[in-house]
């Protein structure tokens, strides 16, 4: 009974403090998931000790992934999504193959086993889909083809995902990198049902769906259907070999296009916000703060050249596939984290051996970095999309336009300094001048002087 208690007690604490921390977040205008994140930090086994289990930590992760992609898929409008399709998809598939590229590059130079670049490359090419819409809101972009572009992406990414998953829990039973036959047609046959599912739905009305009129108008009848049906479907996709979180998010966008959607996203709100609160909370609880301590700079190398390389790539990639550069700037800068999903990525390939403890512990705090910085980027959004909305095209120019005052104030230092320094070059020359005309006159005096001297 006693150990019960203690129990309860933990539980109490943990979500007061998340509570908490959310609402100081909140406060702050930053996304409550990074006052979870430091609540599962400051809580977890290398923070206060309160929660020491790592193994129910990471069931606890696992159900808010499966509850996530569920959400994402039963908030997806499919045919909003087919407008953006093609760059959306575009986007995505460059930032995952730009992002192999380079860890291939980096295995090639450094003698990485291959396994681990493409883990590496899947973990940083996703970014997080909660971090960036919260930050889309606070920028009143939301509903501007900016936020229209920008969801695109990250839809196409939660996406892609699934196979991602597939391909990595491929490696568990190859110690020498070889890729099952099989490993391929459950990826074909992943995107295949994907792409069926995407198009049936796009080209169809809203769904009836067999049990809506019996469950609909009774509140907690619609929840527990749902749920049924995101761990039911999450379930069989298990048993297939092509990841629970694939049916979660087929049984997502199935509600998503039917007559029950509305019922269904009402009814379940309470019981997602709790899931997700978990699944923050768990992300904090993984982070090995002695390891980050220790490692500092490592840590923060890897946290910075991260974000600027995904800056850099991301609005390159979205001007290539035609957006202007004052969409593209913020949207890339806003997708510059890595993603929530990319803990389940790093889990699951340290779980299959694909990485060793260090550099599981690596990932893990960068990817949780990244997420806990990431509003820092809010500012630098705001500037560069004030001035976007002016339609500048031009990078220089909107440069010179963003830090317009500091330019100011480079300008005003300039033309002081270049005011002292021409009266300075005008003494000078005035200096040089009387001194010259001095020797000038001495000189001519010696001359007079030897030649009385001669006469």
């Amino acid at each position: 009974m006693a150990e019960h208690i203690s129990d309860l007690t933990g539980i109490a604490v943990v979500m007061s403090i998340a509570v908490l921390l959310g609402l100081v977040f909140v406060r702050l205008r930053q996304p409550a998931i990074v006052g979870y994140i430091i609540a599962g930090l400051v809580l977890g086994p290398t923070g206060a000790g309160l929660v020491r289990d790592t193994g129910e930590i990471r069931l606890l992760a696992e159900l808010g992934v499966i509850m996530l992609l569920f959400l994402i898929g039963m908030e997806l409008s499919v045919r909003a999504f087919v407008l953006v399709l093609r760059p959306a998809v575009l986007s995505a598939i460059a930032q995952i193959a730009i992002s192999l590229a380079i860890t291939l590059a980096f295995a090639a130079l450094l003698g990485w086993d291959f396994r681990q670049a493409i883990l590496l490359a899947f973990i940083v090419a996703v970014s997080s889909t909660a971090v960036a819409m919260r930050m889309l809101e606070e920028i009143d972009e939301l509903r501007t083809e900016t936020g229209r572009i920008t969801v695109g992406v990250l839809i196409a990414q939660d996406i892609a995902i699934v196979p991602m998953l597939i391909f990595i829990n491929s490696f568990a039973d190859t110690s020498g990198g070889e890729i099952a036959t099989a490993t391929w047609l459950k990826l074909g046959a992943a995107v295949l049902v994907m792409a069926l599912v995407l198009r049936l739905l796009s080209r169809r009305g809203k769904i009836a769906l067999p049990f809506t009129g019996a469950i609909s108008g009774r509140v907690e009848l619609v929840a527990l259907s749902c749920i049924a049906m995101c761990f039911g479907a999450a379930a069989i996709t298990g048993l297939l070999g092509l990841s629970t979180a694939f049916g979660a998010f087929i049984a997502g966008l199935v509600i998503a296009n039917s007559t029950l959607r509305s019922e269904a996203i009402h009814a379940t709100e309470p019981i997602q916000s709790v899931l997700m609160v978990v699944f923050f909370l768990s992300i904090g609880l993984l982070i090995d703060l002695d390891y980050v301590l220790a490692n500092l700079f490592t840590v923060v190398a890897f946290l910075i050249g991260v974000l600027a390389a995904k800056s850099v790539f991301n609005v390159a990639i979205l001007h290539l596939v035609g957006e202007p550069w004052e969409r593209a700037f913020p949207a890339g800068l806003i997708m510059a984290q890595i993603g929530e999903f990319s803990f389940v990525l790093a889990t699951v390939g340290f779980a299959n051996g694909m990485v060793d403890e260090d550099g599981y512990r690596l990932a893990i705090a960068v990817i949780a970095m990244s997420l806990l910085v990431s509003p820092l980027w809010m500012g630098s959004v705001r500037r560069f999309d004030e001035v976007a909305r002016d339609g500048i095209g031009d990078f220089r120019a909107a440069l010179a336009e963003t830090y317009a005052s500091e330019i100011h104030e480079l300008e005003r230092g300039a033309n002081l300094f270049r005011s002292v320094a021409g009266k300075s070059a005008h003494r000078a020359r005035a200096m040089s001048v009387a001194w010259r005309r001095g020797r000038s006159r001495r000189r001519a005096h010696k001359i007079k002087a030897k030649e009385k001297a001669a006469e």
